[in-house]
Parts: C-alpha cells; structure tokens; sequence
C-alpha cells in the first residue's frame, strides 16, 4: 500500500508539470539516441527548465520490492518520451583544487562524480588495490600498475556499477544518490599525509586526498546533504575504517553537524593472524600482514583513528585490522566480509592455483572461516557469506548473495532505516536483520555464493564439484560426522 500511495503522489507530480515530458526536445541539435532503461530523473533549474526537482527516495518501501521497482522502471521511462539525447549516467573526472594533494608520483589526485540533483543522499567510494611499502616494490608497483600511483592515464568518465549504478534494478536502494568514486593513486591504505621526498621517492597523502574530496564536494552539494555514506572495497574498505571518523570530525569542524556520516567496510577487514607458511618478505602479496604494514606506516607517514592511535601508541599498526580498530570507532559501520576472502589466502600464502589443496591447507582454511566468525560476533551491523571471493558491492552479482534468506542490499536498508528509527527513538522494524552471518563451514557452502570456475577448463563448478576439487573427501567428513555420505552430499548441495 504504501509503495502504490509513493507511485501515485508521483504521478500526480508528473500531471501538474505539463512541460516536463517533452522539456530536453533537441536540447544542443543532437540526433535521437537509444536509450538505457533510466531511473527516475531530477530536473535542473539551473539549465533554464521551468519544472521543478521531487526527488524519489523509496527507503519506506518494505514488501513486494521487485514489483514495485518494475513500476518505477515504467515511470522512468514515460518521463522521456520526448527526449532527443542520451542519458548520461556516468560519474565524471574532477581534480582537485588543491594541487599540493597528489598521487604517488606528483601527478594531481581527484575524483568521478555524478550528481543526483535533488537527493541529499551521498556515496563516496574508495578504491582499492594492495599497496607497496618501500622503495623497491613501489618502484615495481609504479611500472607494472601506474594507474594506482599516478592520474596520467585516467578516462574522463566512468561507469558506476554495483552499489555505484544509478539502476534501480542493480542498486534498489542507492540508485538517486549523488555518486562520488576516488581512484587509488596513494598506495598507502588510504593513510598517508606526507609530501614527496628524496628518501621515499613518493608522495603518500591517501588521507589527505579523501578530506580534499570532501571539501571539494562541499562547493557541490555535499553541503546540504543528510547522510554520507564513505564506503570502499579491499584497501578501500580498511580505508574506510581508518577515516570514516576523521570525515565526521571534518565536517564537524566545518560547521556541518547536520550530516550524518556512516562507512561501509567491503573486504577490508583483514587478519593479522600467522600464514600457513612464512616467505620472504619481497612485496605485499608475499609479507605476512602484520610485517607489511609495520614498514608500511613508517614509509608513508600513516595517520591511523587518534583513539586508536592512543590504545595502541607505539603499535600504530594494530589499527589497520578490523577488529582491532573497530571498537575505538565513533560512527556507525557495516561490514561487508567474505568468510573465507581470496585476499587473505593469499597473503596466508594459501595459493588457490587449481590442484587439489593438502589436508593442513584444508584445515587452515576452515580454521579461517573460524577465526573470522570470532571478530565479527560483536560487530552489530554486518553481512559475512561462506564464499570464497574478494570484493562485493560493486560487482554485478551483488544484488544476488544472501546470508539467511536476507540480500546485502536488503541488509542495507535493514541498516539504514535502524538507523533513522534509532535517531527518532524508535524501535528497530522487525523482520529486517542487520547482523548476518553464515554458519555453514566451508568455502562456498552457501549456495548464492559467486560462480566459481575451473582454472584450467574455465567451466563452472558447483558446491559439490568445487569441494572435491580442493581435495574434500566426502567419505572422511561423513564417517566424522557419523552420517551418510549421500545425506552429507545432500546437505552441501543445499548450503544446509
């Protein structure tokens, strides 16, 4: 009912602005276009248009959502009839105006923005990539992946996608806002603050690039926004752990107090927990983690969350593990963390390479999943498949996990209007859960996981197929279990 009363008053704003359908006719002498299923569009005064901008902001529809997002579709669509151009949904390239801020390598920092006239909504992704932390792998870094280390080559637009599309069938609840994406050009974790020097040979300002984002976006709209939403995935995400306050203190100190700032942690909540087997430390793939950021932080001049800093003075380095910095942060955060994440397999030195794994990796493995179930038991707000992955919220597919029955983009909202009701003093809704948790206990057990596919042939694999290929021995499991194997073949297949 209530999303049928939200389609009606729309259209009702639609009816009394007669000029709206047809107000962009051959706007600049363009050809027609074929045209993108849009989401619903916010109309813009500054060009000249005589209608007026409703944003649409459907965060109080709670059942038949699929449905409901058909019929904005179609409205969307009847809002254009007339148009002569294309859409654009694409985020746009802005440097900053601070030029003293700069990638690794002096080149000027910056961000994509797409704005979403009428939304007081706000999204700042941070991206990720691993990070170098001397001078020889960042030497490395800079000629085999430029791109994280200097602006030289960026494009001039990008392509939202996940959490960042302006689609409301890939992004039902995020879709209106205003979209804002920072490449990683700092190598640090998002960081640094310290200039360019001789001894380094680099600039690590990761910190310092997100606070001139934020005052840039000020001048943007970003000043009258109601709720920022940091979030960012891998190094983006223990970025978003390590700033989310700092953010909030900014725009505190600015004058902002009405902005409600939040940070949404993808795959960055990593573990300082001992590797299968210890490598030398060459770069930041090899290093055991602990090893990494201890040399990192002093090579880049980290800043880490001050009451962090002063849980752990002198072992600054503490603050760049989740469940370490977790507790000393002020703002609200979701956590978004695969059980068992690619990433820290990989700096386990646990390499996935297609052979069947020895029983001691399997055992690690599982142990992993463990572990990490542990550190998240007290974190109020988070989503945690048993999926062996890496990164979630901008990919395609992430409208198609679920933990328990609920999607992330469900959880999301869940968060979100648990937020507000706990803002308003009121209960928490029911039926909208914000703490998720697989606990099902091996990789890929929940059956929406991620397609995963064989190395070598490139075909697709499924719960069952995957399991033997890692060398898990159905029989053993079940003589362990003390049921039949065909019953345990059964419940793997169900992700039971």
């Amino acid at each position: 009912m209530a999303a049928a009363r939200m389609l009606s008053s729309v259209l009702v704003l639609v009816l009394m602005q007669p000029g709206a359908l047809c107000a962009r006719r051959f706007r600049g002498g363009r050809n027609p276009q074929p045209r993108r299923s849009p989401p619903p569009p916010t109309y813009r005064a500054d060009r000249g248009d005589t209608t007026e901008s409703f944003p649409l902001d459907f965060t109080a529809v709670e059942e038949n959502m699929d449905n409901f997002m058909a019929q904005v579709k179609n409205l969307a669509q009847s809002l254009y009839p007339c148009s002569a151009q294309k859409l654009d949904y694409d985020m746009k390239l802005n440097f900053l105006q601070n030029t003293s801020v700069t990638c690794n390598d002096g080149s000027p920092a910056g961000y994509y923005l797409k704005e979403s006239r009428g939304s007081r909504r706000w999204l700042i992704f941070l991206e990720g990539g691993w990070y170098c932390f001397n001078k020889e792998n960042c030497d490395s870094r800079y000629e085999t992946m430029r791109r994280l280390m200097s602006s030289s080559t960026w494009p001039q637009t990008k392509t939202g996608t996940g959490i960042l599309s302006p689609l409301p069938e890939e992004n039902p609840h995020w879709w209106n806002a205003n979209m804002v994406f920072i490449p990683y050009c700092s190598s640090d974790v998002w960081s640094g603050a310290t200039a360019k020097t001789e001894q380094t040979g680099y600039a690590f300002m990761g910190s310092l690039i997100i606070q001139e984002v934020v005052k840039d976006l000020l001048n943007k709209g970003l000043n009258n926004a109601k709720v920022l939403l940091l979030a960012g995935s891998s190094a983006g995400g223990t970025g978003v752990l390590l700033n989310v306050d700092h953010v909030a203190e900014l725009l505190d100190g600015l004058g902002h107090t009405g902005i409600q700032v939040r940070g949404l942690c993808d795959s960055g909540w990593f573990l300082d927990n001992k590797q299968y087997h210890c490598t030398d430390c060459v770069d930041a793939v090899s290093c055991a983690p602990t090893e990494t950021i201890k040399r990192g932080i002093k090579y880049w001049g980290g800043v880490v969350p001050e009451r962090c800093r002063q849980t752990h003075e002198g072992e600054e380095w503490n603050c760049f593990f989740g469940y370490r910095v977790f507790p000393s942060i002020k703002s609200p955060v979701f956590v978004v963390q695969w059980l068992f994440d690619e990433a820290q397999l990989t700096v386990d030195n646990i390499q996935l390479t297609g052979q069947p794994v020895q029983e001691s990796q399997w055992r690690y493995i599982q142990n992993l999943g463990i572990e990490l179930r542990n550190t998240l038991k007290d974190v109020p707000a988070m989503f945690a498949p048993a999926c062996l992955s890496h990164e979630v919220i901008t990919r395609n597919y992430w409208i198609d996990v679920q933990v328990k029955g609920t999607s992330l983009p469900r959880a999301l909202h869940c968060w979100d209007r648990s937020l507000n009701d706990n803002r308003n003093n009121k209960a928490p809704p029911k039926g909208c859960p914000v703490h998720l948790i697989d606990s099902c206990p091996w990789p890929h057990c929940n059956p929406t996981c991620p397609t995963i596919r064989d190395q070598f042939t490139g075909q697709e694999m499924n719960v069952i197929q995957f399991l033997m290929h890692m060398g898990f021995d159905v029989q053993k499991m079940a003589q362990q279990q003390g049921m039949d194997p065909s019953k345990l073949l059964g419940m793997l297949s169900s992700g039971s």
